[in-house]
């Protein structure tokens, strides 16, 4: 069988006073029609990534409200997450094989968790091109209605890639995406709900932290408190241009010397490509002593995150493809202004000019950061206008929301968000 996670007890009612009381009463009423519902969250890892950080809240608030909600993980080596990895960037664009051998991996693995997925479930929700085939090998067994959930940025697929999926996530009754551009050209067939991802203000990532502890924290890791900081959190990956960020981060320094850069990120089993592209960021970092370069193999883990987006100058997400990019709506949360790419879903959280600003290059991104730096009280209005806009449209509860309303379309055959 799959392996179940467990997950901690959450309380709808412990978000009142965050969020509308009018979205605690929307999904009050909606819980009342899907009680009992028996619902799974299927992804491939449980631990690093938002989709593993989105899920730990979500199964225990859907419990919460009255449904039967799991969240299981697929069994996979590493060769089947080095395929995965391609299959993630050749989805987002990047041109590379999608050899025979490397199809023949994925499809191995799908079977073999297909034969292990059990029981009867009214709701199984698929996350990402990982476990993308357990509908077609299960043959739907176990399922009434089976949900896609695509986190990445589809909207250029390279070709291969798109046409051995295609036909998989076809035969979903739901696909889920984060915004319209991002459904898979030619998609036809299943169900299409748009539901941007939020995150969780109650997680230890999301609480408020002391402004001495967060100096604390920065100090235990070498990083000076009295000076000025840039951050970004993120996998080391190449879709969130590290190096690109280190660039910027050089030009804000030619004119702020005191300027120093963290870039925190996380090495999950799902990422092997992660440990390669590190050492191509600590290279490009070189000697420079300021430039901290931290994941949880160093011990950073979410109260060490919080504490370094709580104490930054400035927040950078210099995406150059991005499914959502939830260390943006954090860093939003905790009134901090954000340097984003005009990617994906930054667009949907970074507001140019109200909560943040948009760049498309490394020089703007570097005059962006250096005019934050250089106008606090700017950078503050960004900041609180940001954390409005996240309390808005990006909290937890919201997306329990989404989701409740797919499950009531998709029980009552009507149609979706």
């Amino acid at each position: 069988m799959l392996q179940t996670i467990p997950t901690q007890a959450k309380r709808l009612a412990e978000y009142q006073g965050i969020v509308p009381d009018a979205l605690l009463e929307e999904i009050e009423t909606l819980a009342r029609g899907l009680r009992g519902a028996r619902v799974v969250h299927i992804n491939a890892t449980a631990f690093g990534g938002g989709v593993a950080e989105i899920l730990q809240s979500l199964v225990p608030l859907m419990q919460d409200v009255g449904l039967e909600a799991a969240w299981q993980v697929i069994h996979g080596e590493n060769e089947f997450f080095q395929v995965t990895k391609a299959c993630h960037n050749g989805l987002q664009g990047m041109r590379l094989d999608f050899t025979p051998e490397m199809q023949a991996i994925w499809t191995r693995y799908n079977r073999e968790n297909a034969a292990r997925f059990e029981g009867a479930y009214d709701f199984v929700v698929v996350h990402d091109p990982q476990p993308a085939g357990l509908r077609r090998f299960t043959e739907g067994r176990g399922g009434r209605f089976w949900i896609w959930r695509c986190h990445i940025d589809t909207s250029h697929p390279h070709p291969p890639f798109r046409d051995f999926f295609l036909p998989y996530v076809q035969e979903y009754d739901a696909a889920i995406f984060t915004l319209q551009d991002f459904v898979f050209p030619g998609l036809a067939g299943p169900q299409i709900a748009i539901i941007p991802p939020t995150i969780d203000p109650l997680a230890p990532k999301n609480q408020p932290v002391p402004p001495e502890k967060a100096r604390t924290t920065m100090a235990r890791f070498g990083v000076d408190p009295d000076r000025p900081l840039l951050l970004q959190v993120a996998r080391f990956d190449p879709w969130k241009d590290p190096l690109g960020v280190i660039d910027a981060y050089r030009l804000v320094k030619q004119e702020v010397p005191d300027v120093q850069l963290a870039l925190v990120g996380v090495m999950a089993h799902d990422d092997p490509e992660g440990w390669f592209y590190l050492d191509r960021v600590l290279r490009h970092a070189g000697e420079d002593f300021d430039i901290h370069v931290l994941h949880n193999f160093h011990g950073v883990g979410p109260l060490e995150v919080a504490a370094f987006q709580a104490q930054a100058a400035v927040v950078v997400q210099k995406s150059t493809r991005e499914g959502f990019g939830l260390a943006v709506a954090e860093a939003l949360w905790k009134a901090k202004p954000v340097v984003g790419g005009r990617v994906g879903g930054i667009p949907l959280q970074v507001l140019d000019g109200e909560t943040g600003y948009l760049v498309d290059s490394i020089e703007e991104a570097a005059a962006r950061m250096l005019h934050l730096l250089r106008h606090p009280e700017e950078a503050r209005r960004l900041g609180q206008a940001g954390r409005e806009h996240v309390r808005r449209h990006f909290l937890l509860p919201r997306l329990l929301r989404d989701y409740l309303r797919l499950f009531a379309a998709l029980t009552a055959g009507g149609s979706g968000l």
